[in-house]
Formats: C-alpha cells, structure tokens, sequence
C-alpha cells in the first residue's frame, strides 16, 4: 500500500463499490488507448497535408507555366512548358505515394498498396492507353508532322469525350490508381470518428493528371494556333480544378487535425477526472501505512529480543 498508494485488498475494503473501481479502471485504460491512437492519427494528418501541400504547389506551378505560355506558337517555349508539366506530373506522383510507417496516406483504406502508377514510365500503360486514343481518333499520332490538319473542333470533342472519360472514369483505376475510394477514417473518442487520410481517387487528383498529360502530349504538337488554344485552355481549366479540389481536401483534413486536437484536451481532462476519483476510491494514506509498517517492524524487534532472551535462560543457571 506504501509503494501504490491503494488498498492491498480492494473487494475487502470497498466491498460492493469495487464494481465501481473496476468500472473507473476500464474507462481510463480506454482513453489512454484513444490517445495513444490519436498520436498516430495526428502524425499520419500531418504527413498527408505535407503531401498534399507538395501536389498542390505543384499543380500551382503548372498554371502557371500554361497561363504564362497561353496564345505561344515558339516551338522552344512550349517544348520547355511540356517538360515543365513533366516535372509537375513527377511531383505529383512521388507525393500522391507518400507513405508513413509503412502505410500509404493517399491510398485510401488500400494502405497496402503504392496508390498513383508512373506515367512517364508508363507503368500502369497509361500512356499507351493515351496514344491508342488519340490514334483511333484520329488515324495518326501526336507527334505526326500531319496533327496539323486537326480543326478546334476535333480536338474540343476529342478531349471532352475521349480523354476526359479515362481519367473520371473506371480507366483511371485500371491505369492510373490502385488506391480504393474510400478513405481511412478513425475513432478519436468515445463518440467521434473523423476522416484522416485522402484518396488519389479525388476528383482533384485525376483533374491535375488529366491537365499535365494534356500539356505534355499536345502542347508541343505540330497544331494550328487556334486548336493549340483548344488544348491551352482545356490543360488551364483542369488544373485550375485540381487546384481547388486538393485544397479542399486540405481544409477537410484541417477540420480533421482540430477535432483530434480537441478530442486529445478532452480525454487528458476526462482521464485527469478519473484518477481523482479512483485516488479517493481506492487511495490509502500513504503516511498511515508507514506508521502501521513501523510500529509492526518495533513489535517484531520486540517479539524476537523476548525470544532470544527466553532462549537463553536455563535451570543449571538458577541452581
């Protein structure tokens, strides 16, 4: 009881209020398990905004360049905007596949899994999947001396009704992501459960792919000004709604990081509560004991000098 500063024998002490303290403990072991959880909960936020601040900086970058290069026909411009999108598209990728203690935090709940597939090296065969398309369509490739012979209006449905579809459709996940569409979500106490990792799956991710690869695959084509304009404004309208998608998911998860935030200042209260209560359930005078320890130590000494003297005595000696 010195040494814990609670009852030796709580049942015996507390009697029918024990179910009381029992109860008490499993609480406060909850909440501590609920801030052990939401450092981790905190950590794997923090790493998300990270990447997601990196993507959106990046997406930034390439509006930039597109806005900057709008109406161009210098051949040496736009071949350095397109690899410029390259850059972007790369950024993109490397933290779309963040990972934080093994875990992926854009991947949704497929954690388990590396969630955006290289395009440049065309892993998930993307890109062949882009050229395909724009052969079909038009019966040649986009680096065909001949693309010049595409009017504005070829190229509007060609990338509102063919390009556009395999990124909002089901061939971004077979060429694009392995994440799942559904994010991680968390328990941060007894009664919240917050969203605490993004998807690549949303819609501001697929936007930022769509208008790099439009950049990088068009953008330096052998193409008339005006269906270059096409291209221009359609890599411009894209990336501008990649831009506010990714920075709404940001705001969301910011809403996310304060409610862990508060949820951790209520538990150490709740806990703090708690181990008032169980101190006063369950808590012995600790100054009490040491006088009881004392006093049953001087008995002993007592008990064994009177046994060490009786031991001692002996009839030859009286006689």
């Amino acid at each position: 009881e010195v040494v814990s500063g609670r009852y030796n024998n709580l049942g015996e002490v507390l009697g029918a209020s024990t179910s009381r303290s029992l109860n008490l403990h499993r609480d406060l072991s909850m909440m501590d398990n609920l801030l052990s959880t939401n450092s981790i909960v905190t950590q794997r936020l923090s790493s998300t905004q990270m990447a997601m601040e990196t993507i959106s900086n990046a997406a930034q970058t390439g509006l930039n360049t597109l806005v900057a290069l709008a109406g161009s026909t210098d051949s040496t411009q736009l071949t350095t905007a397109a690899r410029t999108l390259t850059d972007v598209l790369d950024q993109f990728t490397d933290a779309a596949n963040t990972s934080v203690n093994g875990e992926y935090v854009l991947a949704g709940i497929n954690t388990d899994n590396t969630p955006i597939l290289d395009y440049t090296t065309d892993e998930g065969g993307a890109k062949t999947a882009f050229d395909d398309a724009f052969n079909t369509y038009f019966g040649m490739a986009q680096t065909d001396p001949a693309t010049i012979s595409i009017v504005p209006a070829d190229m509007q449905d060609f990338l509102t009704n063919v390009v556009e579809p395999m990124f909002s459709g089901a061939d971004w996940n077979a060429t694009w992501s392995t994440a799942s569409d559904t994010p991680v979500t968390s328990r941060i106490s007894k009664t919240e459960v917050v969203q605490t990792s993004a998807t690549a799956n949303a819609d501001g991710f697929r936007n930022l792919a769509m208008a790099s690869v439009i950049g990088i695959e068009l953008l330096s084509a052998n193409l008339t000004t005006d269906t270059r304009a096409i291209v221009s404004n359609e890599a411009i309208k894209y990336m501008g709604l990649a831009i506010n998608g990714v920075d709404g998911q940001r705001s969301e998860l910011g809403l996310s990081e304060n409610r862990v935030s508060i949820a951790n200042t209520t538990l150490q209260a709740q806990i703090d509560i708690i181990k008032l209560n169980l101190d006063d359930l369950e808590g012995v005078d600790v100054y009490e004991a040491s006088t009881r320890i004392t006093a049953l130590t001087n008995q002993m000494e007592i008990s064994y000098n009177l046994t060490a003297r009786i031991s001692q005595l002996s009839l030859v000696n009286e006689l």
